[in-house]
């Protein structure tokens, strides 16, 4: 069973109209995590694309940042909700369809001139990405690429993204359904 075939749909969650997939499934199938890891490592693996550091956004790109990360032989940074980190951040607001929120990094993540892989579990609207994006860039990083294992591209974070000019990477998507 493919990628896609292990990932729950949950109807009217949180709030009715809404499919919400839930990774969760695929994370506790031994064989479906390992196939998410795989496909990442063989993807980025000898060179695949020329970067210096994973960037995971919380919580669930931790889940798959850290095991590419361990790997690809490459450092790990989380990328987290505001008050979590125990140094001194840089923060980046973004809007939620219900407010905003915002993200925060080590303001010494990394050197200048790093390039970086953003990782999370999910793309829809591409606000969380495209603050994770700019917190990377506020640092002096550049964005190789962002991973993701699922797109939404009914949602329009993938146009968002790419119009920004930022390089994706989706392992599967749930169109329109």
């Amino acid at each position: 069973m493919p990628i896609k075939g292990r990932i729950r749909t949950i109807p009217d969650y949180p709030k009715k109209g809404i499919m919400f997939r839930d990774i969760t499934t695929l994370l506790q199938d031994p064989v479906g995590y390992q196939l998410v890891i795989d496909a990442f490592t063989n993807k980025y693996k000898d060179g695949g694309l020329d970067f210096d550091i994973i960037a995971g956004i919380e919580a669930r790109g931790f889940i798959m940042g850290g095991a590419l990360a361990y790997t690809l032989g490459k450092g790990f940074v989380p990328i987290r909700k505001p008050g979590k980190l125990p140094g001194e951040t840089v923060g980046q607001e973004y809007t939620l369809e219900y407010g905003v929120d915002s993200l925060e990094m080590h303001i010494d993540a990394f050197e200048k001139g790093k390039r970086v892989l953003i990782v999370d579990d999910l793309l829809a609207t591409g606000g969380t990405a495209a603050a994770a994006a700019k917190l990377v860039e506020k640092l002096g990083g550049v964005v190789a690429e962002m991973a993701f294992i699922v797109n939404l591209p009914d949602i329009g974070g993938e146009q968002k993204l790419l119009d920004l000019g930022y390089s994706l990477n989706c392992l599967t998507e749930f169109e329109g359904d």
